[in-house]
């Protein structure tokens, strides 16, 4: 979109784009309080209710890549309008559902569409804004959407849960997509994509999409089958072939499906890496620190939300009044490295977490130091969209994307798998429940925080300084580290 777009026509566009951003993260975690009622409701065992969440996740992992570079080609328009419909009668669908089976494929379904929404997201947005304050201040509101929602999910699903009945975590999508479909129709920006002629690689497509889609299966199954399984070494080792092919084929193929030079940004590589670990170190506090509230204190589905909603209002403070100043002050790597410092902070206090802890003095601390993720995600959202021309900007989106739900899907299954395997272990030595649980989540705390620690190493070596930066200087998120568009691909319509 040209720059001389009136704003309140982007500022417009910015509230769809953060809308269906809250929609999808709101979704994914108020699934999590409302999973024993749908257990109960639905006759769900044990190994079958992971799959409420599995069959999302695979969905929504394995085609976020392919999602963005079909955004760059279709338009990016259409593909988000396309994705918030198929998530929204999704969600009718899972909430009318009546078994087990039905619960299941509706959850696929909204992974779909989440991904072809999610995907093309970011692409739209830094080609609205791209005047480097500006695109920094728009990038911490799509930023704290997505933070802030992970939080208020949990507090809004237990309320839901409580007081109606687990089927409405879902038809509450449905007056929210409706409402992001028809304001989306004026307000984004039409455009015609590059063609399917710039990247139709049916092949490149097939590789990506199964890799993708057999390594997030064999990693969401390391619980049940174990790390050193010939299962998960198998399915590993095949989705590792199939993406090495997908990488020599984007090499030799007339008109690749993922151009390659979008990996050659110092920026965008390292800004994906560092979001993987991130995002799998802090699934031990969004996810285990709700169990140990229910599973050790004893706090309902309502009341785990409600201790949890200050993380989430510092998490908006941050993100939306202070973020973009820092930024346009320091630039992305110095807020970037504050961020994760004070993320490490929160999960080595929650390593020394009680079996009988004061909410005051053991748990308000790690909610307000959440703080750093109202940091650290604007500064890695700008890095990793920062070396994509505009031609490729949906493609950096999704790969931005496939890289946070990989980091999910690994924190998942790395963290739950080391907590229960540390439970078992004190429960067996004659731990009481309390105190084995509590042993399992202060183990995940700790590898969390080295996971972190991991981040802000890569942070700080990869994402170095450029060379004649001056303090106080706007960071061009625009044309940093950015790589030409290859001569054969046309110019954005």
């Amino acid at each position: 979109m040209p720059a001389s777009t009136p704003s309140p026509r982007r500022g417009l566009a910015l509230g769809v784009l953060a809308t269906g951003m809250l929609m999808t993260i709101l979704d994914g975690s108020i699934v999590t309080v409302a999973m024993p009622a749908i257990q109960s409701d639905l006759g769900f065992s044990p190994v079958g209710l992971s799959w409420v969440v599995n069959a999302y996740l695979i969905a929504f992992g394995s085609l976020l890549l392919l999602s963005g570079r079909l955004g760059d080609l279709i338009g990016r328009k259409r593909m988000f309008l396309a994705g918030t419909g198929v998530f929204t009668a999704a969600s009718l669908l899972a909430g009318f559902a009546g078994s087990p089976g039905v619960l299941v494929a509706a959850r696929f379904l909204q992974g779909v569409g989440s991904a072809m929404a999610s995907a093309v997201a970011l692409g739209i947005l830094v080609t609205l804004y791209s005047e480097p304050r500006e695109r920094a201040k728009a990038i911490a509101v799509f930023s704290f959407t997505g933070a802030a929602g992970a939080s208020l999910g949990q507090v809004l699903g237990g309320i839901l849960t409580d007081a109606l009945a687990w089927n409405w975590i879902f038809f509450i999508n449905l007056p929210i997509g409706l409402a992001t479909v028809l304001v989306a129709l004026p307000a984004l920006p039409a455009d015609r994509g590059l063609g399917l002629r710039a990247g139709a690689d049916v092949l490149g497509a097939l590789l990506v999409t199964s890799g993708l889609m057999t390594g997030i299966y064999a990693v969401v199954k390391i619980e049940e089958y174990g790390a050193a399984s010939a299962h998960t070494l198998g399915l590993g080792v095949l989705a590792l072939v199939l993406l090495a092919g997908f990488l020599l084929r984007q090499t030799r193929a007339a008109n690749p499906l993922m151009p390659l030079r979008v990996l050659r940004s110092r920026s965008v590589a390292g800004a994906n890496l560092v979001q993987m670990l991130m995002v799998a170190a802090l699934f031990s506090f969004q996810i285990l620190v709700a169990l140990y509230l229910q599973k050790v204190l004893g706090y309902g589905a309502s009341a785990t939300g409600f201790a949890m909603l200050p993380a989430a209002a510092v998490i908006g403070a941050v993100s939306l009044g202070v973020s973009a100043r820092l930024i346009a002050r320091f630039g992305e790597r110095a807020v970037l490295l504050t961020g994760l410092a004070l993320l490490v902070g929160v999960l080595g206090l929650l390593t020394r977490v009680p079996v009988h802890a004061s909410y005051v003095t053991d748990l308000l601390p790690v909610m307000l130091l959440a703080a750093g993720f109202g940091l650290a995600l604007p500064a890695l959202t700008g890095l990793g969209m920062s070396g994509a021309d505009e031609a490729d900007a949906g493609l950096a989106s999704g790969l931005f994307n496939t890289t946070q739900q990989i980091g999910m899907a690994l924190g998942i299954a790395v963290l739950s798998t080391l907590a229960a395997s540390r439970t078992e272990t004190l429960s067996a030595a004659g731990h009481s429940t309390a105190e084995a649980l509590t042993g399992g989540y202060r183990l995940a705390f700790a590898v969390g925080a080295g996971l972190l620690l991991a981040a802000l190493a890569v942070a700080a070596t990869v994402l170095r300084r450029r060379p004649g930066r001056t303090a106080g200087a706007a960071p061009d998120t625009a044309g940093r580290d950015r790589v030409p568009a290859s001569p054969a691909v046309p110019a954005a319509r």
